[in-house]
């Protein structure tokens, strides 16, 4: 199948487009990336007729919504700000401004606890209607039933705003927005409704914690099973909305699947996600980048392991995978046990060489590893003390060059002054060790019960210093105030050379993409989403650098070995190799921009318009 033909830059001439969802100016989890990245090709074809709406939390909206204040919003005229002072008269709490990110579009923000006061009605009418319980005691649910019912007020405000011809397509994302459309239905508001479901959340229970999920997809009884994870309203509410939207969408052919036998409606269209990837275009700089970054990877490399042992970084390879902490679901499971044959393989081969595997992922820890942190300290002092011999050096040879007679090189230990001399071998005393470096970076609330250091326990795989395959487990985000790195993941990414996300379960994976937009190849699986749409749409897409293990039809051994044998083949590359690998993957990740993606999407709006 092929991407659809180029559409028109106006889409839908007579219709207004507002996109709900739960991320809108409030990051939780990955939908934000995709509501996000996709608003600047969207308000290309939609301009001023296209709105958001999410919830108001104010600390979440802080730096990125900029409202409109009562004189600016009295000079709008359009529906959405006329929508937005008609429920202002009517007593409810609604902003309107402006998403402070590329695009600036339009958003309303709707704070959910104003309707606190109603909830008990709420609950009992979707109860009554619509056969969906709440329990008493999940505040979750009950902020997205209040925002679902503040949401279909605004739709039948906004609607009554609407002047025909003109018409509403409304787009809500997720079961969190969902509440909103079986009672729009009911009361039949004249909206036009796609609903998208970008993974069934019954199915990622399932995928968690049954390793032949796909296999027993079309036995699961939906209703028994949510009540046995606890995710019963949920579940429910996610049914409620497929059933209930004019169009019913979801972001990959594998998840399909799901919906037909979890929510019981075969999805209309796939909308596959992108990136804004004139975000991430470096042009020619995108090789100086990664230069510049792996300098800084190398300087963590450095203070973790070089006070135990000591390689050479030029014939190191970083490795990395991050997400969710899913081990099943997210391949780590996988991954380690490619990484350990791996490792066996490179010390039967006699190759030189190192591979360094980060593991970034989000766990309960206490505190970083005291010994780590300190390591890095001292490095720090280290390379200030460097610093400061080669500032001394350099102008006393200068002079010495300048004032000699004698041609040959001057004794240059003679030019440092004692306390450098000093102050150089005490810091590398009090730095150097004979314990080995820490596979974790942090101390773990329970560390016991971690599956990622439970396996390298069992394999031995400790950061020995035969072993070829190092371990970096970083259980949480890279950022700039991280005393470890100090840098953006966005900069981490560049700084490696490959990305590994072998998922079980991925309903899309933005992490190899994101490898992809930033030129580092990127190995995914057909178990996910994007690895489903590269089989079907990138030609040669192991020249491009982009791996696909095969995970449908092998079992966790043959997957594995494929996997094994993926690494040990970008291991045998040469940088030059590796270079114009780089050069390929950065020049591909055009075919996943959402100028080209964006037209799946108005696609599901026009079969909206015409089944309405």
């Amino acid at each position: 199948m092929q991407p659809p033909a180029s559409t028109p830059e106006i889409v839908a001439p007579d219709a207004l487009l507002v996109e709900v969802a739960w991320e809108v100016c409030n990051q939780v989890g990955g939908i934000y990336t995709v509501i996000r990245s996709k608003v600047p090709a969207t308000v290309q074809g939609w301009d001023e007729r296209y709105c958001l709406i999410g919830p108001y939390f104010p600390q979440q909206a802080q730096g990125e919504f900029e409202a409109f204040d009562d004189y600016q919003l009295q000079l709008l005229n359009d529906p959405f700000a006329g929508a937005v002072r008609q429920m202002r008269q009517m007593g409810y709490d609604v902003c309107i401004g402006t998403w402070l990110i590329t695009g600036r579009p339009r958003v309303v923000l709707i704070n959910p606890f104003q309707a606190y006061g109603q909830l008990g009605q709420i609950k009992t009418d979707l109860w009554l209607r619509h056969g969906i319980p709440t329990p008493d005691n999940d505040d979750l649910l009950h902020q997205v039933e209040a925002f679902g019912h503040l949401v279909k007020i605004f739709m039948k405000v906004l609607t009554d705003e609407v002047v025909p011809p003109q018409r509403v397509i409304a787009h809500f994302h997720e079961w969190m927005t969902g509440v909103a459309i079986p009672d729009m239905r009911r009361e039949q508001v004249p909206a036009h409704i796609v609903f998208t479901t970008h993974a069934t959340l019954l199915g990622r229970y399932l995928a968690m914690n049954d390793p032949n999920f796909y296999d027993h997809l079309m036995q699961v009884d939906w209703a028994a099973e949510a009540v046995h994870f606890n995710i019963e309203t949920a579940v429910r509410i996610e049914r409620a909305a497929a059933h209930g939207s004019h169009v019913f969408t979801t972001v990959s052919e594998l998840t399909v699947r799901e919906c037909i036998y979890l929510l019981d409606r075969i999805p209309d269209c796939v909308l596959p996600n992108g990136l804004n990837i004139e975000r991430f275009v470096a042009l020619h700089e995108f090789q100086n980048l990664h230069k510049q970054y792996k300098d800084k990877i190398h300087e963590f490399v450095m203070a973790h392991f070089f006070q135990s042992y000591s390689f050479d970084l030029d014939k190191t390879i970083y490795m990395f995978t991050s997400g969710r902490y899913e081990y099943h679901n997210k391949g780590f499971d996988l991954t380690l046990e490619a990484l350990a044959r791996l490792n066996y393989r490179l010390q039967q081969s006699g190759l030189e060489g190192q591979v360094v595997m980060f593991f970034i992922t989000k766990r309960p820890f206490t505190s970083i590893n005291p010994l780590v942190l300190q390591s890095r300290a001292i490095l720090d002092e280290v390379h200030e003390t460097c610093n400061a011999i080669e500032r001394q050096v350099g102008e006393r040879l200068m002079y010495a060059a300048a004032s000699s007679t004698d041609h040959r090189l001057p004794d240059l230990s003679a030019m440092v002054d004692d306390y450098w001399k000093l102050r150089y071998r005490r810091t590398l005393q009090s730095w150097k060790t004979s314990q080995l470096p820490s596979v974790i970076t942090h101390n773990l609330i329970d560390d016991q019960k971690d599956d990622i250091l439970n396996f390298l326990r069992r394999s031995n795989m400790i950061n020995h210093q035969h072993d070829r395959v190092k371990i970096v487990y970083h259980p949480d985000f890279v950022s700039p105030t991280s005393p470890l790195f100090g840098m953006e993941y966005g900069q981490f990414v560049r700084g490696c050379h490959l990305g590994i996300f072998p998922s079980y379960y991925e309903p899309w994976g933005y992490t190899p993409l994101e490898c992809v937009a930033r030129g580092v190849p990127a190995i995914t699986s057909d178990l996910s989403g994007f690895g489903d749409y590269v089989m079907q749409h990138v030609q040669d897409h192991d020249d491009k650098g982009i791996f696909v293990v095969q995970r449908q039809e092998k079992n966790f051994d043959e997957a594995a070995e494929e996997l094994t044998n993926m690494l040990w083949d970008f291991v045998l590359l040469s940088r030059r190799e590796r270079i114009a690998q780089r050069n390929r993957v950065e020049s591909s990740s055009e075919l996943f921009d959402w100028k080209n993606l964006r037209q799946y999407y108005d696609r599901a709006y026009e079969l909206a318009l015409e089944r309405s």
